[in-house]
């Protein structure tokens, strides 16, 4: 596995309409092993937030590749939330969930993470990719499954560091 390249060019359109915010820090867009769009991640500073937009048809790979980029900016921000959109990608990356669960989460919660909204993607394979994923983080997590960014974001709120 290869690692990502990180790419300022605005290659590709944001999905979620409400984004970029004046306020929010375009951090760049992740590119994966092939130079195609994986990630672009957003700072939202005022909201301690950390917005994450998957692209493209995901592997247990890209996934790793993806989470180790969102892990370096968790060490750099110490962002305490993250909002995880894969509304706009497909793909089985269930291979991917021993190493998330047992090296990426407990790194992500040493560093600061304590909430997590997870926006699910269209594709059915994503989506039981991503209940597993939620049931392995819930112990350790506040985590919560949305259909859209909006809602998701609104719940985040709730869970603010004061």
């Amino acid at each position: 596995m290869s690692a990502p390249t990180f790419s300022a060019r605005p290659e590709i359109a944001f999905v979620h309409p409400s984004f970029p915010e004046p306020e929010a820090q375009d951090l760049g867009l992740v590119l994966d092993a092939h130079g195609a769009p994986l990630l672009q991640q957003f700072y939202l500073p005022a909201e301690q937030l950390l917005y994450v937009q998957w692209f493209g048809n995901l592997t247990a790979d890209s996934v790793v590749a993806g989470a180790q980029a969102v892990l370096a900016t968790q060490e750099q921000l110490k962002f305490p939330l993250l909002l995880n959109n894969k509304h706009g990608s497909t793909g089985d990356w269930s291979e991917a969930m021993e190493w998330l669960e047992f090296e990426w989460l407990p790194q992500a919660y040493r560093l600061g993470l304590r909430a997590f909204a997870y926006v699910f993607a269209p594709d059915l394979n994503n989506q039981l990719a991503s209940l597993d994923f939620v049931a392995r983080s819930s112990q350790l997590l506040s985590i919560q499954v949305f259909y859209d960014a909006d809602n998701a974001r609104t719940w985040l709120q709730t869970h603010r560091l004061q």
